[in-house]
């Protein structure tokens, strides 16, 4: 079926239930980011692919809002399909809410399926929807629409991440947990972001793409701790070992019942955003339960790694920047040799290169590989059936990363095929200074992501230049590529703390033009006390040259180049002893430094 046909078949179920309105989010039970294939409901419905979009259908319009990084991909997946492109942060682009409450008639009925939705949604839902008597309706209309085609729900097997990879144990990460409860005045929670549960009891499954985690629930009050979760999926051991460490184990599908359950006064610290409303209205509706909002605690625990956990992340990274080094040597070999290769032939060596490094466990998420105007498309992914042929000329952009038993990579290059031209290096440079400007950082302590997004964004801004999207995230540890709670962007109010990993990726993106960017991972740590205050300072982590044939030196400050020799000189000591000699006469060269 095509998505006109499939919104026909949806708004004929509306007609049939009396309802005016519906929305699909990009979202499971658990506000997953990225996701199983069977709750893929909103690109099912609509045919966009990326991983972020909401779409809103009334009885005679539709609607797919998305941010800044998909507006080319979703203007072109969308085409045909009657669904109106709605750009996000665009001062002409209503919110969700609002546009609902233009089009639902009044003392109409809004469809949405509690499951799958957040409560933070369904709150801004009910307040626009109330003014016009509009009322909200749970009901799920994708399972009967999608029907057998729709992929199974996820059982994979589950298994404990050692501790010698971890730092801490269950039992230990459980006693911080309720320590963070007690510091907000609360005793219970139940953690459903799925990277909580995985960090939280050092748990991991392959549930979703990329993602090594398992669909499942982690309920902890004062005295006790329950996971939720297919029960067949986990080995005897592991749950041995989980019940050791003081927590019992439940099936999945008994999470509701299990809140309505609870029968000790109780107060129960839930994120809106995380949560979703079927489970909002079981607590909601026990009289035992008192709500409390706040923040998932667990995602600052885990935020924060331990100095287990960074070691492990380091050794990660180098391991990680060697495969990247045969990548690129590689990818230069075939090019200087005519070989004809495609951007749907860079995933392949990227994963066969990593699959070859020690204790890998596989690619963190989809590789980018965008060649020339590809590029301005910030999360392009080549199928082969268009899928662009690498010429000596332009650039190659690729944005990759793996899992591995001590950490999760995410890192991209922009890799000069010819001799560029010089709008090409200007803007390569651009990006370039404003990636160091962030690295180079050094702050007060309290300052947010939201502060310090200004230090990249400022050399483009200087130009006239901006780039939709975040500077940068923070990165699970055999996790998601995408965690929080730390963000560079200008919404991101969480303080940074020494242990915090973040991305530093700025952009140029110009449609049909050309795309650019270069990212590391950062690592917070502290620079030193004065009289005013602690203060915070970025350590690269990321172990890989930067392409410097399309490197302007007058572009940079003095400053800013003994960064860039001081990276690669650490790129060099870090990556040596991984390599051969062929590899580390590469690396040298790659690594040499520029001269102002």
């Amino acid at each position: 079926m095509t998505a006109k046909e499939k919104l026909e078949i949806l708004r004929e179920k509306m007609a049939e239930n009396q309802v005016d309105g519906y929305i699909i989010p990009s979202s499971d039970p658990h506000m997953t980011e990225y996701l199983a294939d069977c709750y893929q409901s909103r690109s099912w419905f609509s045919g966009f692919n990326g991983s972020a979009g909401t779409l809103a259908v009334s009885r005679k319009e539709a609607g797919l809002w998305t941010d800044g990084r998909y507006f080319i991909q979703a203007e072109r997946q969308l085409a045909g399909s009657d669904i109106q492109l709605m750009r996000m942060a665009q001062k002409e682009t209503p919110e969700i809410p609002q546009w609902l409450a233009q089009q639902l008639p009044e003392g109409g009925v809004m469809g949405l399926d509690g499951m799958v939705i957040s409560t933070a949604l369904v709150k801004s839902l009910e307040k626009a929807l109330s003014k016009k008597g509009i009322t909200l309706k749970d009901i799920d209309f994708v399972a009967p629409i999608w029907g057998q085609e729709r992929p199974a729900v996820p059982a994979t097997k589950a298994w404990i991440q050692d501790v010698k990879y971890a730092g801490k144990t269950p039992a230990e990460k459980l006693t911080l947990l309720r320590e963070a409860l007690a510091e907000q005045e609360a005793d219970s929670v139940l953690v459903t972001r799925l990277d909580s549960v995985a960090w939280l009891l050092n748990l991991r499954a392959d549930d979703i793409a990329y993602n090594p985690f398992a669909l499942a629930y982690c309920l902890v009050t004062p005295e006790s701790a329950t996971l939720f979760i297919t029960t067949c999926r986990m080995p005897k051991e592991a749950a041995s070992y989980l019940r050791e460490q003081g927590v019992a184990v439940r099936e999945y599908s008994q999470v509701v019942d299990a809140v309505k359950e609870i029968s000790s006064p109780s107060v129960f610290l839930y994120e809106p955003a995380g949560l979703n409303y079927t489970l909002y209205n079981a607590m909601e509706q026990n009289p035992a339960i008192t709500l409390l909002e706040g923040d998932d605690p667990v995602q600052l625990l885990k935020g924060v790694k331990n100095p287990v956990e960074i070691e492990n992340i380091k050794t990660a990274h180098a391991r990680d920047g060697a495969a990247m080094v045969r990548f690129a040597m590689e990818l230069e070999e075939k090019m200087a040799a005519g070989e004809p290769l495609t951007e749907c032939d860079i995933p392949d060596m990227l994963r066969r290169l990593r699959g070859e490094q020690p204790e890998n466990l596989g690619e963190s998420f989809d590789t980018i590989a965008a060649y020339g105007e590809n590029a301005a498309m910030m999360h392009y992914h080549p199928v082969p059936e268009a899928c662009a042929s690498l010429q000596p000329k332009g650039f190659l952009l690729v944005d990759s990363g793996g899992q591995y038993y001590g950490g999760t990579t995410d890192i991209t290059r922009t890799y000069a095929l010819g001799t560029p031209t010089l709008e090409e290096k200007e803007a390569y440079t651009l990006v370039l200074k404003s990636h160091i400007d962030l690295a180079m950082a050094v702050f007060l302590e309290g300052v947010t992501g939201g502060n310090l997004d200004i230090l990249a964004r400022s050399p483009m801004w200087k130009r006239g230049l901006d780039y939709r999207c975040g500077t940068g995230h923070g990165v699970g540890f055999l996790g998601g590529v995408h965690e929080g709670p730390q963000s560079l962007r200008v919404t991101n109010n969480v303080p940074f703390r020494a242990g915090m990993t973040i991305t530093d990726e700025p952009g140029i993106y110009e449609e049909g033009q050309i795309g650019v960017r270069t990212e590391n991972e950062l690592l917070c740590k502290e620079w030193g006390v004065t009289e005013y205050g602690r203060y915070l300072c970025f350590e690269p982590i990321t172990y890989c040259p930067i392409d410097q044939k399309a490197i302007l030196p007058e572009m940079l400050s003095p400053e800013e180049l003994a960064w860039l020799n001081d990276y690669h000189a650490l790129v060099l000591k870090t990556l040596t002893p991984l390599l051969n000699f062929h590899e580390q006469e590469w690396l040298k060269k790659a690594c040499a430094p520029i001269q102002g």
